[in-house]
């Protein structure tokens, strides 16, 4: 099939298109990924560092020995020098924004009076040890360091571990390493996939153990992160990229390939792209569009790739039919090119990020704008939500009652210890107030 011959589908609502069902109900992780994820991981927690390099060396294709494991101060000095000026200025001016963003998003401790002169309320507190995974590899994702580890600096988090792949020479893309730098990386380490997602989960003697992992990859970095949920929290399931584009006539055609195409050259293949329009004539123009500038871009394979079995271009009867199926969809990234742009984003209900207007670009969310570019996929959003400054500080509870609080709530707590025959719990409240548990029989 052509690229060009993209066929487009109808959408009612009633009558449902397999091929736009299995579009949707698209895995959050590929078939295969866990069990080879699984094996990998029970290697690494038996044997540590040994099998961490051993499968960098077969994955990532790096003669990485363990003395050279972790990145020196040399090297990252050595990379600040060879970035040009114009990465500098960009990443610059990328940082400052994403902090901006950031430290509007913290929350401040708070409390609340209690009834009867006590108090209740809640305090933030940033974890102790965060590791970010940064993929690298055909795509080396400089400003995904900045999408995670600048939120953690801002929230106060002290150790900032980051783990990238290393090429066949060895080295790390000095972009990545200034971008690492620059977001306040206080470890980084020469590893990839799999093996990295174990090394910060279990802890091994060169890379300790982390509290949690946040950071995309590909489908095997993303069933391992799952495997490895309990011993270490994380961010979300955040795999492939995929986009939703919604439409209508007023959208200029060349733009939403060029968005389409934005998603399709990440270089996993299992990237997915989709055009909602109620406009058949807009659909056709996008589609040789796509056609037309897929021929330019430099990630022919991949980009073929997607195009093939990840790209959709769905008709609705109208808006509201589109909207449905984009909250279906759920997609990490929604775009929408539609004369009343806003109003319509306020009926999406499941999404990672929504992109606004002929002027919102969905690349300024992976690079410029401000909130993280981390976002749930694989039609995740549904339940999950984007990385944020928050996902970096524990959440506690605090609670402060007076002898009369406790007074007023003996009951309460007497009630649900009978219901649940937990005796010692209301017997914890009624002792402080030398009174005997009711309803409780030995």
């Amino acid at each position: 099939m052509k690229q060009t011959d993209a066929p487009i589908f109808k959408y009612s609502g009633t009558r449902r298109s397999a091929k736009i069902e299995k579009f949707l109900l698209r895995p959050p992780v590929e078939k295969g990924a866990d069990q080879i994820a699984a094996e990998v991981l029970a290697e690494i927690r038996k044997h540590g560092d040994s099998a961490v390099i051993k499968y960098v060396r077969q994955f990532d294709r790096a003669p990485v020995k363990l003395s050279t494991l972790r990145v020196s101060k040399t090297e990252i000095a050595a990379a600040k020098k060879a970035v040009d000026k114009k990465f500098k200025k960009a990443a610059d001016e990328a940082h400052k924004r994403i902090t901006e963003f950031a430290a509007a998003g913290l929350r401040e401790d708070w409390r609340m009076p209690a009834p009867q002169g006590g108090w209740l309320g809640e305090k933030f507190v940033a974890l102790d040890r965060i590791g970010a995974y940064i993929p690298g590899g055909a795509a080396p994702l400089a400003s995904t360091a900045l999408m995670t580890l600048t939120l953690a600096e801002v929230a106060g988090v002290p150790e900032r571990v980051a783990c990238t792949p290393a090429g066949a020479d060895g080295s790390v893309n000095p972009y990545v390493l200034y971008a690492l730098a620059l977001a306040g990386a206080t470890e980084i380490y020469r590893v990839g996939g799999i093996q990295a997602i174990g090394a910060m989960a279990y802890g091994t003697k060169t890379i300790r153990k982390v509290q949690k992992i946040v950071g995309p990859g590909g489908p095997y970095v993303t069933a391992a992160k799952r495997l490895v949920y309990g011993q270490v929290a994380l961010d979300m399931v955040a795999g492939p990229s995929e986009i939703a584009v919604l439409a209508d006539d007023t959208a200029n055609p060349a733009h939403i390939a060029a968005d389409l195409l934005s998603q399709a050259e990440h270089g996993t293949g299992s990237e997915k792209a989709m055009l909602v329009t109620p406009s058949e004539k807009l659909a056709k123009a996008v589609r040789a569009e796509v056609g037309k500038q897929s021929a330019l871009l430099v990630r022919q394979k991949p980009v073929s790739e997607v195009l093939a079995r990840g790209f959709l271009i769905v008709v609705v009867p109208t808006l509201g039919k589109g909207i449905e199926l984009c909250n279906r969809f759920a997609p990490e990234h929604m775009e929408i090119l539609v004369k009343n742009a806003e109003q319509a984003a306020g009926k999406i209900r499941t999404a990672g990020a929504i992109f606004m207007g002929p002027w919102t670009p969905e690349a300024v969310g992976d690079f410029a704008a401000g909130p993280s570019h981390v976002l749930p996929t694989g039609g995740t959003a549904a339940f999950f939500s984007g990385l944020t400054v928050e996902d970096f500080r524990r959440r506690i509870s605090l609670i402060r009652f007076t002898k009369e609080d406790l007074e007023e709530t003996v009951s309460v707590v007497e009630a649900f210890g009978r219901v649940e025959t937990l005796d010692a719990h209301a017997r914890s409240a009624t002792i402080r107030l030398n009174l005997r548990p009711k309803g409780f029989k030995r």
